[in-house]
């Protein structure tokens, strides 16, 4: 195979999953992986790196979008962004010394508790009394409903801010940007409206991905070669998923992409078992 053929065949690739990300809200690292490692059989921590980059400017895309619109809560997630990051770096640097297997193995579980957490109902929250952390912060906000301008509060900053640590590390640690743990922490423990936390939680990633990527960049893991074909791909398949998402029902896609991930995720596992990684 030429350097072009790779090249294009991973560009193609990478537009399939960042359309699929888009469409599904699971993301473009959670498919860009499996397809470079058990596709392609690139090193595990090369994938890892090419997945960072892609999020980096996956996020930064669409997340200028969201800031615009006044949906996303800016100091909020600038102050999660403190817990995110510090995971981040934790896990990256446990990645780099861990063995692949493994990575394989905790990559595999994470995939089917996200597509899980993905299928799980999704409620906003009203009347929330906001806690006296989150007021001398300043963490409450408003956001535009087809209703008008809603103002809204929020609580359990702490037990919001220990989950970003962890959804950190599994960035780092995994090269996914974790946005359905960032969500979690947000909507269930903090108490925000489910709108609000889906656009910080994308707001966040790329900050995220950034601290993890520094990380991979020092000990060598992100090839130029296998990372910008990645985001040109999934950069344009997320442009388009978000072009398509206003017109299509993906409700019926989302269930089906997820027993699709549960698949791919078992078949991760039992490759990192067999040590096949």
């Amino acid at each position: 195979m030429t350097i072009l053929t790779f090249t294009l065949i991973l560009i193609l690739a990478a537009y399939l999953a960042g359309l699929l990300g888009s469409l599904t809200g699971l993301g473009g690292g959670v498919v860009v992986i499996p397809v470079l490692t058990l596709g392609f059989g690139i090193d595990f921590h090369y994938a890892i790196g090419a997945a960072l980059i892609a999020s980096i400017s996956t996020s930064s895309g669409s997340a200028s979008a969201y800031v615009r619109e006044g949906i996303t809560n800016i100091r909020l997630g600038m102050f999660l962004e403190i817990a995110t990051t510090i995971g981040a770096v934790l896990g990256a640097f446990i990645a780099i010394w861990m063995p692949t297997n493994i990575i394989a193995v905790i990559f595999g579980i994470v995939m089917m508790m996200t597509a899980v957490l993905q299928q799980r109902r999704k409620t906003d929250h009203s009347n929330v009394i906001g806690s006296t952390m989150a007021k001398k912060l300043k963490l409450y906000g408003t956001y535009p409903t087809k209703e008008g301008i809603k103002s809204y509060e929020l609580t359990n900053v702490g037990g919001g801010f220990s989950i970003m640590v962890s959804a950190g590390i599994l960035s780092g640690l995994l090269g996914i940007g974790s946005g359905v743990l960032k969500v979690l922490a947000m909507d269930t423990a903090m108490k925000v409206p489910f709108k609000v936390s889906t656009t910080t939680s994308n707001f966040m990633i790329g900050v995220t991905a950034v601290a993890s990527a520094v990380v991979y960049l020092q000990r060598g893991y992100i090839d130029p070669g296998i990372a910008f074909p990645i985001i040109i791909g999934v950069l344009c398949g997320s442009l388009t998923g978000a072009k398509l998402l206003k017109r299509l029902n993906v409700n019926i896609l989302r269930k089906v992409f997820s027993i699709a991930i549960v698949l791919v995720a078992l078949n991760m596992i039992y490759n990192g078992i067999i040590g096949k990684f």
